[in-house]
């Protein structure tokens, strides 16, 4: 074993355990409040929201821990010091791709919701004066503005 090695292990041994941590606290998130959100999307058809729901989970699960693996591989550190700066470039790849993901999770979901919503949608309202003048004052007669 050279002598770096030690120190790449514990790379391994703390980046392993944190990723999928931080990925399985972050999807559980994503999937109870998900849940409510996609509940309020589908009242009438609560095993659509359930099913839209995990699949959201799943594929965000799929990435999340695919992409933690494909950066796995350590670059070998002299000193504690480099394997604390690779770790921390590391989980920092990591958590931006788990933000990035996030918030393509909350668009998805407000696309849906939105599409869901928009035939509840008023319709729109005519309009009651030009857009020249303010209207007229009740029982007022002459020209507006009224002279000074």
């Amino acid at each position: 074993m050279t002598p770096e090695g030690p120190y790449v292990v514990m790379v391994y041994a703390v980046y392993v355990p944190v990723s999928v941590g931080l990925t399985v606290w972050l999807a559980r998130t994503l999937f109870q409040h998900g849940a409510v959100f996609l509940d309020d999307v589908f009242p009438e058809r609560p095993e659509v929201a359930v099913a839209i729901n995990r699949l959201l989970v799943t594929g965000f699960y799929m990435f999340n821990l695919g992409y933690a693996f494909l950066i796995l591989r350590a670059d070998p550190a002299s000193s504690v010091v480099g394997a604390v700066e690779e770790l921390a470039t590391k989980l920092g790849l990591l958590l931006v791709s788990l933000a990035f993901l996030h918030f393509i999770n909350v668009f998805v979901f407000q696309r849906i919701r939105q599409r869901a919503t928009e035939h509840q949608a008023l319709p729109p309202v005519a309009a009651s004066a030009s857009w020249g003048s303010p209207p007229a004052p009740e029982g007022a007669s002459g020209s507006w503005p009224p002279p000074q």
